[in-house]
């Protein structure tokens, strides 16, 4: 089978799931075709034979202030689902991806051509840019003309039918994690390079945009310092950064703190974690969190959205409302306060994870694709 994936290439969940799930096919002996207008960051790690990249070009004119990507995005899709005969087109993130597979299609149809394709709903361009009134008409339709839709979460197909009048029903298939790639390392030198006295670590990993909540991590790592001698990694880069570090100076706890920008090894540094922070507005399902259970890590998290279906309370981690520091600080330095609690929080972490493991989800969307190809072929 081949099979077209479009996606954005950055750091973000849709585009980490959408490169890890093209990983795992390529090595199941699929071939692959990621779409998009750079290399995936994840596929910078290692080398995939099954793995071919399509760069969507954007010629910039004068006459544009803001370039047609979408536009350039349909005939790159034309293009290489003629010349490498792809059978499935699998789209991460309705906006644009879905409705220019749309448009792709029919320019397809008027050379006797077609082929079906997969829209697999994220997060944010169903709770947040989709629902904006400039983009909900495109939203409904694209998703509505999709031969499948998946969600990554319970929460999420919820949120969908909720918002959008979806006329087909929405198959939930949660991300996974690669346990072969995300597991506790022996980095004990690095930990004491930054502990050296042996201060707990906490850490959090996003792409520092409003709806995380960016400025609540520091605010519960100022009041578990207080109380825990503790020092705290910030993974990330985005529009927020700058306001954090500034609120870190202010609130006294900047020296504590490392600010590491983006990075692709991120088990090598999750290894050494005691705790994670994600106070996020909203999160489909949480991907960076997952993959920090799955190198012993527990969390404190918020109750938005999709974590509830991993971060079990009282097992995993706890979970506050959104914007309750106090309470996430509290469950914070009840855990790390007692190393042996802090020890079976982490082991129940690991447990929680390895029920997401790649091998119990592919599969998924291997079904999937067949049934969708099976359909289609039977339609003609």
């Amino acid at each position: 089978m081949k099979i077209g994936i479009v996606c954005y290439p950055t750091f973000g969940g849709s585009g980490v799931l959408a490169t890890e799930l093209g990983i795992a096919l390529s090595d199941k002996g699929y071939e692959v075709h990621f779409i998009t207008y750079e290399q995936p960051v994840r596929l910078n790690q290692s080398f995939h034979p099954n793995i071919y990249f399509h760069e969507v070009k954007v010629p910039t004119y004068p006459l544009f202030d803001y370039p047609p990507y979408e536009t350039a995005l349909a005939s790159t899709m034309v293009n290489v689902i003629v010349n490498q005969k792809l059978d499935i087109l699998h789209l991460h993130y309705a906006i644009p991806h879905a409705s220019a597979a749309y448009f792709a299609r029919q320019i397809l149809r008027k050379t006797g051509q077609d082929i079906p394709f997969i829209t697999t709903l994220h997060g944010t361009d169903i709770t947040l840019v989709g629902r904006d009134a400039t983009y909900a008409p495109v939203v409904t339709f694209s998703i509505n003309e999709s031969d499948a839709i998946t969600a990554v979460s319970d929460n999420l197909r919820e949120e969908t039918f909720r918002s959008f009048k979806i006329e087909k029903d929405i198959h939930v298939i949660p991300n996974f994690v690669d346990i072969k790639r995300f597991y506790q390392t022996d980095k004990e030198h690095f930990k004491q390079m930054l502990a050296p006295d042996g201060e707990k670590i906490l850490v959090h990993v996003s792409n520092f945009r409003a709806v995380k909540r960016v400025p609540d991590v520091i605010k519960i790592f100022e009041k578990v310092r207080k109380e825990v001698p503790s020092k705290l990694l910030m993974i990330g880069d985005g529009p927020e950064r700058l306001n954090v570090e500034e609120l870190a100076r202010t609130m006294g706890v900047y020296n504590d703190i490392r600010f590491l920008g983006k990075q692709e090894q991120i088990s090598e540094i999750l290894s050494i974690a005691d705790l994670f922070l994600l106070p996020s507005e909203t999160e489909s399902f949480g991907l960076s969190a997952l993959e920090a259970m799955a190198c012993n890590v527990p969390l404190i998290s918020t109750n938005a959205g999709g974590l509830p279906e991993i971060n079990i309370e009282g097992v995993t981690g706890y979970m506050s409302d959104v914007g309750d520091v106090d309470s996430m600080a509290k469950h914070a330095i009840y855990m790390l306060s007692d190393n042996d609690r802090l020890a079976q929080f982490k082991k129940d972490a690991i447990a929680q994870a390895r029920k997401f493991e790649k091998q119990h989800i592919i599969p998924m969307y291997e079904q999937l694709y067949n049934e969708v190809i099976a359909n289609y072929n039977k339609n003609k």
